[in-house]
């Protein structure tokens, strides 16, 4: 049993280091995009073109998305950026759904993991999601609490403001532009890191230690050919439940969606899930800071009740033509291949020596800050942080006193 233990937990632990290595380049992609976004663009320009929800507003919000990373934590700290330059809300939510959807790099990721029709179905899911989101939100939309979600976006923005900012061609080609934008990048990781570290932590040990029945019993019906309305219903409201629990974004979810997908999990249910990177605690969390809590709760409402009704259309047309995928070849995420000489291998060493350089330059500017957070909400993460960081130590380093195999 002891053996079993550690065995568990260094696959836990490199699992960890696995999924974070698949999505490091796409965190630090979109850092540089948020960090541009906050430096280079003015307010003014931001309403021009994403002030107001109409087509074009929404459609320019789905074009920066597509172009952006498959990050969650970077697509939000982006959708930040442009809401508190002026863009309108659903532009903004549009930006954030494209970009944890729509992006080229998730559908490879998501075709390596499961099959064709859940490439199919994130792509056409995610147009699905914009779409309804528009909808609900324009039926719902609450015009104070949007006032008061700008007013504290802004707040977090910083002291970088439009009147201070030149003309972003000058900025763009100047010393001190970009000692902003490496500012900003080195202060968009100090706020998330330790939600990345817990919320990855989290996912390894899931996927090592919790059972496949466990998943098999969550979810009502899996395993059936044929599940009835309620089942699928059933489990197109756990995905996202199961979700809120078990992950922090969308490139790192699914390898856990292919979990459930091997465990006969119908396509909604599957679906659901991979469309919930943005209604995990983590994110809600990140929002709320953002926006405050009323804001946060709201937005979640809404992506909640879209991604349930996109997975359900989703499932019955793909059944009407009688597409629906077959689990038989799904691959389990212990056993996927994390490390190799690869595209992933070289954007993350780009990226790496990117944000060293930024550390540094940031550093020698304004110096490095090592002062503690005031709030108990975020010295508590702090130090489930250093927990989750000696877990990962010490279970990758079982190995080398014979406690697990290499």
């Amino acid at each position: 049993m002891q053996s079993y233990f550690f065995e568990t937990w260094h696959t836990a632990a490199y699992t960890t280091v696995g999924l974070f290595w698949m999505a490091l380049w796409a965190f630090g992609f979109g850092y540089l995009i948020s960090s541009m976004i906050q430096v280079f663009v003015t307010r003014e320009r931001m309403k021009k073109s994403m002030g107001e929800a109409g087509p074009a507003s929404v459609g320019l919000g789905t074009v920066f998305g597509f172009l952006s990373s498959s990050c969650s934590f970077a697509a939000l700290a982006t959708s930040r950026s442009l809401f508190a330059k002026g863009a309108g809300l659903i532009p903004s939510l549009a930006f954030l759904l494209a970009s944890t959807n729509l992006v080229i790099e998730l559908g490879i990721v998501i075709a390596v993991f499961l099959s064709w029709q859940f490439v199919v179905g994130e792509y056409a899911g995610g147009v699905l999601l914009i779409l309804l989101m528009w909808l609900l939100v324009r039926l719902t939309y609450p015009t104070r609490l949007v006032e008061q979600a700008r007013k504290k976006a802004r707040q977090e923005e910083g002291k970088i403001g439009d009147e201070k900012i030149p003309d972003w061609r000058k900025l763009i080609q100047s010393t001190e532009g970009w000692r902003m934008v490496a500012k900003r990048y080195v202060m968009e990781w100090r706020m998330v890191w330790k939600d990345v570290l817990i919320g990855f932590t989290v996912a390894g040990i899931i996927a090592a230690f919790v059972p496949r029945s466990f998943f098999e019993a969550l979810f009502v019906g899996s395993g059936s050919q044929n599940p009835a309305f309620w089942e699928v219903l059933l489990q197109a409201v756990v995905g996202p439940v199961a979700a809120f629990f078990t992950f922090i974004g969308s490139m790192g979810n699914i390898p856990l969606a292919a979990v459930l997908y091997s465990n006969g999990v119908s396509f909604a249910g599957v679906m659901a899930f991979i469309f919930s990177d943005l209604v995990v605690f983590p994110v809600l969390r990140i929002q709320a800071k953002y926006y405050g809590w009323k804001m946060a709760l709201y937005i979640l409402g809404i992506f909640l009740a879209v991604l349930i009704a996109t997975a359900i259309l989703l499932h019955y047309g793909f059944a009407a033509i009688g597409a629906l995928p077959d689990s038989a070849n799904a691959q389990s995420v212990t056993d996927r291949q994390f490390f190799g000489v690869d595209y992933t291998l070289f954007l993350n060493l780009a990226f790496l020596a990117l944000s060293a350089f930024f550390l540094v330059w940031k550093t020698k500017a304004a110096g490095f800050d090592t002062s503690l957070p005031d709030k108990l909400s975020e010295q508590v993460l702090v130090w489930l942080s250093v927990v989750a960081l000696a877990w990962l130590v010490v279970g990758l380093a079982l190995p080398l006193f014979g406690l697990a195999g290499g």
